[in-house]
């Protein structure tokens, strides 16, 4: 079952598809996650700054 959220702004409506919202929420985890591996792997080498 699908769940949509109306946002009003303004004289704007806005409806969210909640199963759009978990699918986005999923790729930014993701991005977060390599960008930790990144910024991990950076520091570990040596002579690095």
């Amino acid at each position: 079952m699908v769940f949509s959220r109306l946002i009003i702004e303004g004289n704007a409506v806005y409806e969210i598809d909640d199963a759009c919202m978990e699918q986005r929420r999923r790729r930014l985890e993701e991005l977060e996650r390599g960008q930790r591996g990144e910024l991990q792997g950076q520091e570990r080498k040596p002579g690095g700054r």
